[in-house]
């Protein structure tokens, strides 16, 4: 399984590889075929305001979300592991200190968005 980079020590990143609870997320669970899962993942997570696909390889997703008002990036990456079915991420800002949460929030309304349909 592909590791995702370590969030930094700044609260404006959430990991589900995270070991610190402050960063740490849960992954999500898939029951779908790889690709399928990922075809699933990426119309759902399409269909979200100001977000692009800047990279895509077999178990491997990168988005990019723009806020509304200030225009931050942040980047999302997705790692399907097939022996779990697990969908591993970790969503982080480019920039700045704090995020009030928005990454957190964004990963979690996903996993409403994806609940039952992967």
């Amino acid at each position: 399984m592909n590791l995702l980079a370590p969030c930094p020590s700044s609260p404006n990143c959430v990991s589900t590889q995270a070991t610190d609870q402050s960063h740490q997320i849960m992954p999500y669970r898939y029951q779908q075929n790889l690709a399928t899962a990922k075809d699933t993942l990426k119309t759902i997570v399409n269909r979200l305001p100001r977000t692009r696909l800047v990279e895509e390889n077999d178990g491997y997703l990168h988005y990019e979300f723009t806020s509304l008002l200030l225009r931050f990036v942040d980047d999302v990456e997705f790692v399907f592991d097939e022996a779990t079915k697990t969908i591993h991420f970790r969503s982080a800002s480019r920039t700045g200190y704090s995020d009030l949460g928005v990454n957190r929030r964004r990963m979690e309304d996903i996993r409403v968005l994806v609940e039952g349909k992967l």
